[in-house]
């Protein structure tokens, strides 16, 4: 009876809705125009009101001022960290708030700062955040000089290297707002969405609301909830009124009645809109708007991940924050181009590695239909670089967290809460008493501990009470979610495990294990927090493909090679890790392994496994940094769609006589004919577990041809040819017109074509180019993990073939005409229209 108990506890969840909170537009207005800026630490007192930034730059957020340099070898955050710059920022922005707005609430609101941010207005300090990853918010209304000049002063702190295991960027790289409200409003972050009964006929939406009264007296506030369906039709509403005291807020519970609900889902994901308006002394004081998902979901020790009664195999990847040669500085279009490779990937999951996430990412993946996993730490007590967050968590953590899963716990993509990332309280070991003592003191909510208490527990059982303690955190701000651990000790003495709080098992790498897993953890369901490390160079391939590459042979040895790139064959992986097929294979087979967030959806900057300088981001990805997809990709895409698909590679440009190994990835047929300038060399269908199948061919100059068929008909032909030597370069926009508004961005493909159109997939020839009109060149790149330039300048070499150029409109409508150059072709122009 116990364990049937548990079972109920950890596995029944509740029928959940789960919404974004967005105020109306009155309400919040974008405060990331016409910021100052300048690099270096001012000690003449840039906080100071009077003080003369005449001579900084000027500049709109978001904005990382670390992307804009060269790759270095010697910059403090190494390699690991992007090999790119941190230092100290200061950031000043002049503003007016009108005189009507005297009486009212003024607030700042950061969506995320890195790091150590101190906010001043009109030279009083507001406050600190140490935290790079989280949002807050600041109430300027004291210092508020209504009708008259007023300076926000930020300092940005990222001196102190290195502090991350990957690119982290440095700056107000996210966006910041200025929210103004009645005395009487919703608060921050004010709605909670839930729907704790759902059934084909109706669904039960319940809303607690928190009110503040910023007022001198009590009120009488009356509360009226209005839902809308996709359409803007109301759908339901209902209203009813609560004493709050001056000065306080209080919540309230209101209940509405949704017939016949659109489940949120990963096909079609549908989104109510929930506007929450508040009454006082007759008058409309606030309108508040939360976008809303209904569905309930369940993680089930044997059958895995349930959603809306239907089993999903989550087919997830992780990514880290940076937009590549947009660095980490936010870009909405740039976080959907991302999300819109992975989705016609078949991807459906994203775990925000490893950190609390921008909003739009969120917002995006609603809309989109993710299966999220928001993660808050990368590390707890013990550190993993010098002056990480570890130094942070004791004094920080509770508010972090309880702020991330606040800000976070009503998007509906939202499915599991992770604490952290491979910390290393998994593993027990202390080197001083000071880490017994700091992990005693955070368990005991910062009481002091004699150096000769005794704690009476082991340091094991101190980080499964601490395990505990992040746990109960999250359950007090959520406790509609499961809570699991991205954990790489899989050992049952884990502390993490024995703390018995986690409400999934999830294990990083290790496939091995994953058969048997019900049998050590009989209660919990279970699912692949991180998956796979295979190591892939687009473009670049190591013959014979069925030749494993382990790189290195252990994690903590150096390794290097002549060409500083991995196969992309998937036949490359780092010793903890496997190949993607491999992985695969097993998450495909068993029904109790919920999915899986494999290690990486793109490339990103910073930890270049398995090599070190002169190479500066990753090779984990499945897409590289560029936005171009590596060869695997379709792998998935024929696993995970029921488009048709085939898929042939590699590329057809090779030295005479060199043998090549031919690879298709192909679905919805019975078998693949190769053919070699007309010539068949064979058939080949996949038989068990297959994945792929493979010819072995001498290369001769032509034309490639894979035909896949079912019952003997033709479903899909494909085709490489040997391209020649270039003569034109071809531009390709993924989209030829953007909104005009200083934001939106197009990405611009440039190949170089022979005589007869083919692409050539070895060209590296430098392009250079120049741009006319209502935008600017906003970054470039070409997936190259060693190229040094820095990713702003407006040049770049094609990496086997491929270059990209990043568009950025401003507010005036009209062309922008992108030309690109190379030495010895007739340059090409795009024009991108902006409106």
């Amino acid at each position: 009876m116990k364990t049937t108990k548990l079972i109920l506890l950890l596995l029944v969840s509740t029928c959940i809705s789960y919404a974004a909170n967005k105020s109306t537009t009155p309400r919040v207005h974008s405060f990331t125009q016409s910021w100052k800026f300048t690099l270096g630490d001012s000690t003449t007192n840039a906080s100071a009101t009077t003080f003369d930034d005449s001579k900084w730059r000027m500049l709109n957020l978001p904005h990382d001022w670390s992307i804009e340099s060269d790759f270095g070898k010697d910059f403090p955050a190494s390699p690991g960290g992007g090999a790119l710059p941190g230092g100290l920022g200061w950031y000043r922005k002049s503003f007016t708030v009108d005189k009507t707005n005297n009486g009212k609430r003024i607030y700042i609101d950061f969506d995320g700062v890195y790091r150590n941010s101190e906010v001043w207005i009109n030279g009083t300090s507001v406050g600190k955040r140490p935290y790079g990853y989280i949002s807050f918010r600041y109430d300027l209304t004291p210092y508020i000089k209504f009708g008259e000049n007023n300076v926000i002063a930020v300092k940005v702190d990222n001196s102190k290297q290195p502090n991350s295991r990957w690119y982290s960027g440095s700056g107000i790289y996210r966006n910041v707002w200025l929210t103004t409200t009645n005395p009487v409003h919703v608060d921050q972050w004010g709605t909670y969405v839930t729907t704790p009964n759902i059934n084909a006929d109706s669904a039960e939406v319940a809303i607690q609301t928190t009110i503040k009264n910023d007022e001198g007296n009590q009120r009488t506030i009356r509360v009226e909830q209005s839902l809308y369906d996709a359409e803007g039709k109301l759908v339901t509403k209902i209203d009813g009124s609560l004493y709050v005291s001056a000065g306080k807020a209080h919540q309230y519970l209101q209940k509405l009645v949704v017939k016949k609900p659109t489940l949120w889902n990963i096909e079609n994901p549908y989104l109510y809109k929930l506007v929450t308006r508040t009454y006082a002394i007759g008058r409309l004081t606030d309108e508040y708007v939360t976008t809303v998902g209904i569905r309930s979901f369940t993680f089930d020790v044997k059958k895995g991940f349930i959603l809306n009664g239907k089993r999903v195999k989550i087919n997830g990847v992780c990514n880290h924050h940076d937009l590549g040669a947009l660095g980490a500085a936010v870009n909405t279009r740039a976080i959907e181009r991302q999300l819109q490779i992975l989705k016609d990937m078949g991807c459906n999951g994203i775990r925000t590695s490893h950190n609390p996430p921008a909003p739009e990412l969120l917002d995006l993946c609603d809309k989109m239909g993710f299966i999220v996993m928001d993660e808050a730490f990368d590390m707890w007590l013990k550190q993993k670089t010098k002056n990480d967050y570890s130094i942070d968590f004791p004094e920080w953590h509770v508010r972090d967290l309880t702020d991330m899963i606040t800000r976070d716990r009503n998007h509906p993509s939202i499915f599991i809460w992770s604490i952290g990332n491979e910390v290393g309280e998994q593993w027990g070991e202390t080197k001083t008493k000071e880490m017994d003592l700091q992990t005693a003191n955070v368990l005991l909510n910062n009481r002091k501990v004699a150096d000769n208490e005794d704690v009476r527990l082991g340091i094991l059982g101190k980080f499964a009470l601490l395990t505990r303690h992040l746990v109960d955190v999250t359950k007090s701000v959520d406790p509609t979610r499961p809570v699991s651990a991205a954990c790489n000790g899989t050992d049952a003495n884990n502390p993490l495990f024995k703390s018995e709080a986690l409400d999934l098992i999830g294990f990083n790498y290790h496939e091995s294990e994953y058969e048997g897993i019900t049998k050590r953890y009989p209660t919990k369901p279970f699912i692949v927090t991180e998956s796979v490390s295979s190591l892939q160079s687009r473009g670049f391939y190591v013959n014979p493909s069925d030749s494993i590459i382990v790189s290195p042979k252990r994690w903590d040895l150096p390794y290097s090679s002549s060409t500083q790139m991995c196969s992309a064959y998937d036949n490359s992986h780092a010793p903890w890790g496997s190949t993607h097929e491999a992985t695969w294979k097993i998450v495909k087979k068993y029904d109790h392994v919920a999915g899986q967030y494999i290690w990486t959806g793109f490339d990103y900057l910073g930890e270049p496994t398995p090599y070190w300088w002169p190479s500066r981001s990753s090779f984990f990805g499945i897409i590289d940094l560029a936005g171009f997809p590596k060869d695997v990709y379709y792998m998935y895409q024929s696993e995970w769609t029921t488009k048709d698909v085939l898929y042939i590679f590699p590329h057809w440009n090779w030295e005479p006589g060199k043998t090549v190994d031919v690879w298709t990835y192909y679905n919805n047929a019975d078998e693949v004919e190769l053919y070699l300038n007309g010539q068949s060399l064979g058939k080949r269908s996949k038989t068990g577990e297959d994945l792929h199948v493979m010819w072995r061919v001498p290369f001769t100059p032509g034309t490639l041809k894979a035909v896949s068929r079912k019952d003997g008909k033709v479903v899909l032909t494909k085709e490489i040819k040997t391209a020649g030597e270039s003569v034109s370069i071809r531009l390709k926009a993924d989209r030829s017109s953007i909104a005009a508004d200083g934001k939106d961005l197009s990405f611009v493909t440039v190949e170089l074509l022979d005589k007869d159109g083919n692409a050539s997939p070895v060209a590296n020839q430098l392009v250079k180019f120049t741009l006319e009109g209502d935008g600017a060149i906003v970054g470039t790149d070409n997936g190259d993990q060693n190229d040094h330039v820095s990713l702003k300048k407006p040049e770049r070499h094609l990496f086997y073939g491929k270059c990209l150029a990043i568009l950025q409109s401003n507010s005036t409508s009209g062309n922008i005409v992108l030309k690109a150059s190379v030495e010895g072709i007739p340059s090409q122009e795009i024009v991108i229209k902006s409106k």
